[in-house]
């Protein structure tokens, strides 16, 4: 044994044998020495250190490497950035109502996405306006551009566009495709992110809502959104939580109180400190009892994503279709620190109704590892379906993700595609509705040529792939031999947009398409679109139409 870790064992066991208050002294006491070892160390640097230290940079750097140490939803807020915690947990802050970004070709930050109803886009601004001067102070080009100058940059243009709500804003943009230049005056208010992306028929008879985020006032959404479906004769529902990254548990037990009756638990908090664990129980009558309901789920779902399609799961309320979820079974909370900082902080862990906890046993480069079913605890839903831990909610119809290039990962989140975008809007004044909305074979080239011109690349799997069997080869000693073959194979492996571009327009067509919606109706106009062709959607379409098969699979019926 190594003596570092002899010795770590033989601490370990000491402190074990000490009756508890005397473990609790010992643990104070390491805690008080520690702490003052820190502060005599940094006041004699700062004292006798050759340069003068820049105590904000050298304290946050060692605040941020503690906290690298604990788990990746443990953060330090110092005062500049504490409204960007309220605004992840209330959705809501004061200001114009766009996203900003950087355009590399003019050096300047843009209107990127102005939002559906926000004065922003009420006033006429577009994806690709050029931001020049904000209440008549001029908003320079950014020089010698880094990634940090530019994050540094487009936050600073970003604060200055937020403020007081009411207070009148001043805006000079020029239009990208035009040259034109153009004077807003906007008016500030308070900015509210719906929760619901999009609430609609798939059928004549089968709702959708496809959800994006928990914050405060999402049940309330889901709630006018059941009702307005209904009216349109909903009489079932899929309730999308793909690629929601949870927020406010509350909201998340309010939400499965829609569906399951007053009184019943959804999930409990467990912590160190006893007197912070919690139990929460759905508190009204619900919504819906009773309409057959789908939640669709893949790897991108979690925290109060978890929690809702678990506990769903759990009472055999809801079939879970699609992906196992991500794994957060994690509970933060904020505590004010001194000078207005706080500290986001993870206090417990919550359980779902049948016991289970979704936290992933670990964690590897930012993928959460999940364990096996053959090492993970049984659990028992309320109709005693056998459901696991280990992390995660498995769904119980699982769905294979779809395999897709790298090449449309690239292009989603491509400059090259919102140029494009915003050189089609300035050429076409409308489009047709997002569900009828489709690129002719003559725009369909002028975007592969455009891309083209504009330099757009990806990288490719398969050209990896050959670098790795190159350094493998060499590695074994074939690196010779086979020096014909794999240069022969690199040549048919080489970049070409012309061929990738032909043998996936359906997929590629997908992205172009609903970038430019988009640009038109919105998130939810691109959401409509996108519907038509979502392969999930149209698998839970037909599981709701097998209402024998749902029963069966929600009773945990054996097979005959």
């Amino acid at each position: 044994m190594k003596p570092f870790v002899f010795i770590i064992s033989v601490v370990f066991l000491l402190l074990s044998a000490l009756p508890a208050p005397a473990q609790k002294s010992t643990h104070n006491f390491e805690v008080a020495k520690n702490l003052d070892i820190f502060n005599a160390l940094y006041r004699e640097l700062d004292l006798y250190y050759v340069d003068t230290l820049d105590a904000k940079k050298n304290i946050d750097n060692a605040l941020a490497y503690m906290l690298e140490m604990l788990d990746p939803y443990t953060e330090y807020y110092p005062e500049e950035e504490t409204s960007s915690l309220q605004e992840l947990t209330t959705g809501k802050y004061a200001g114009i109502g766009t996203m900003v970004g950087y355009s590399e070709t003019h050096h300047r930050c843009i209107i990127s996405k102005p939002y559906a109803g926000m004065p922003a886009a009420q006033a006429g601004l577009l994806p690709g306006d050029i931001i020049l001067a904000i209440d008549g102070e001029d908003i320079a080009p950014l020089e010698n551009p880094t990634e940090e100058r530019i994050s540094d940059y487009t936050a600073n243009v970003s604060e200055k566009l937020r403020g007081e709500a009411g207070i009148t804003l001043e805006l000079k943009v020029k239009r990208a495709e035009t040259n034109k230049t153009f004077t807003f005056k906007l008016v500030r208010r308070n900015i509210l992110m719906p929760s619901v992306s999009l609430a609609a028929m798939v059928t004549d008879s089968i709702g959708y809502i496809g959800l994006t985020q928990f914050i405060e006032g999402t049940s309330n959404e889901i709630r006018r959104a059941l009702v307005e479906l209904k009216q349109l004769g909903a009489r079932s529902l899929i309730l999308d939580l793909r690629n929601n990254p949870g927020g406010v548990m509350e909201e998340a037990v309010k939400t499965v109180n829609l569906f399951i009756p007053r009184g019943r638990e959804v999930v409990s908090t467990r912590g160190k400190v006893k007197e912070l664990n919690a139990v929460y129980k759905t508190q009204i009558d619900p919504q819906d009892p009773d309409i057959p309901l789908i939640v669709l789920t893949n790897e991108q779902s979690a925290s109060a994503a978890e929690i809702t399609s678990g506990a769903l799961q759990d009472y055999d309320r809801a079939l879970i279709m699609g992906r196992r979820t991500y794994g957060k079974g994690l509970v933060q909370q904020s505590r004010e620190l001194p000078y207005k900082t706080l500290l986001k902080l993870t206090t417990a862990k919550y359980y779902i109704p049948s016991g289970r906890c979704v936290q992933a046993y670990e964690f590897k480069d930012g993928v959460p590892l999940h364990l096996p079913d053959s090492l993970s605890r049984e659990f028992r839903t309320a109709a005693g379906r056998p459901v696991r831990g280990g992390g995660g909610v498995k769904p119980d119809v699982e769905l294979p993700a779809d395999s897709l290039p790298n090449l449309l990962i690239y292009l989603e989140h491509s400059t090259q595609l919102f140029d494009y975008c915003v050189h089609y809007r300035a050429h076409h004044a409308h489009i047709a509705k997002p569900t009828e909305f489709r690129l002719s074979e003559e725009e369909y080239a002028d975007f592969c040529l455009f891309m083209k011109q504009n330099n757009f690349s990806y990288d490719r799997q398969s050209l990896h792939l050959l670098k790795s069997l190159r350094r493998m080869a060499e590695f074994e000693g074939y690196a010779t031999e086979a020096q014909a073959e794999l240069d022969a194979l690199e040549k048919k492996l080489q970049h070409n947009a012309d061929y990738d571009f032909h043998r996936w327009e359906a997929e590629i067509r997908r992205v172009v398409e609903g970038a430019i919606i988009e640009n038109y109706y919105y998130d939810a106009g691109r959401e409509e679109y996108l519907l038509q062709t979502d392969k999930t959607v149209q698998q839970a379409v037909e599981m709701m139409h097998n209402r024998k098969l749902m029963h069966k699979l929600l009773s945990g019926e054996p097979d005959a």
